[in-house]
């Protein structure tokens, strides 16, 4: 077993760089897994080389060769699409499990997007199950996980992540825990994460500034980004033991604002995954 640290690309956003720029960056800093984000169709900010995300009108094999250029492996998909709109999202869901089976991706991560003022949560559920029924179908095809993570109005409580997670009776639905979402949408980012490990397939190493945390705490399903891991209120040796007993083999994939923070982010996360977990009898002695 071993977890391994990655980075979500939004990190060069605060430079507008290219998806190629943020990858050479992520591998000079020494990261081994990046996690792209992908859209459909054309995007003049991407076009012009100002935005990271990657159209999936590409050839994901073109990706593949510039993860490969630095050395890089993907964690993931950042797919994030809206599931209780599944004129949109089914087939942006589907297109993003046949992209990252040829990346060698091994999971597509998204959330159930906002939900729309005119629909009962009843309706939201059973469009959703839709949804996700059909979206893994195509999963299953191709063996590629997705990942529910917890950043709207139902995931953020881990009832809610739990209960969407296990719409459909794939081994595939998995969860992509990010800790500063949980944290900022009201819950304790350790019993949620303890309650759901067994499902947890990445993770968004996440973590939560104190200013932020007195700002918005209870008040928001989520962040884009969090601040370097090891300067907030998240306490990773903790997140990390957890991953651990549940024998989690995936990726923290850091969510951070710049390069410096992602540079501070991999040196913490690093010394904390160098401490040897105690087993579980020590711990209660």
């Amino acid at each position: 077993m071993s977890i391994g640290i990655g980075v979500n690309l939004e990190f060069i956003r605060s430079e507008d760089k290219s998806f190629a720029a943020g990858v050479e960056r992520a591998a000079a800093l020494g990261y081994e897994y990046v996690e792209p984000l992908v859209h459909n169709g054309r995007e003049l900010l991407s076009e012009a080389g100002y935005y990271h995300s990657f159209s999936m009108d590409e050839d994901p094999r073109e990706m593949k060769e510039i993860l490969d250029r630095y050395g890089v492996k993907p964690s993931g998909l950042s797919a994030h699409s809206p599931l209780m709109r599944p004129d949109i999202s089914v087939d942006y869901l589907r297109r993003a499990i046949r992209f990252a089976a040829d990346l060698g991706a091994p999971v597509v991560n998204t959330d159930e997007g906002v939900k729309p003022a005119w629909m009962a949560e009843s309706e939201a559920f059973a469009i959703m199950k839709y949804t996700l029924t059909l979206v893994m179908q195509t999963a299953e095809r191709y063996g590629i996980f997705v990942g529910i993570e917890p950043h709207q109005i139902f995931s953020r409580k881990t009832e809610g992540l739990w209960r969407i997670a296990t719409l459909v009776p794939s081994p595939l639905l998995r969860i992509n825990y990010d800790t500063g979402n949980a944290f900022l949408g009201g819950e304790d980012p350790y019993t949620g994460l303890e309650a759901v490990k067994e499902r947890v397939v990445h993770v968004h190493a996440k973590d939560i500034s104190i200013q932020q945390s007195d700002a918005e705490r209870g008040k928001v399903t989520g962040t884009p980004v969090g601040c370097a891991c090891g300067d907030g209120v998240i306490d990773w040796a903790r997140v990390v033991s957890i991953l651990r007993s549940a024998g989690f083999n995936g990726v923290l994939s850091v969510e951070c604002g710049t390069s410096e923070q992602a540079a501070r982010s991999l040196a913490h996360l690093r010394q904390i995954l160098s401490i040897e977990t105690p087993p579980a009898s020590a711990r209660r002695a």
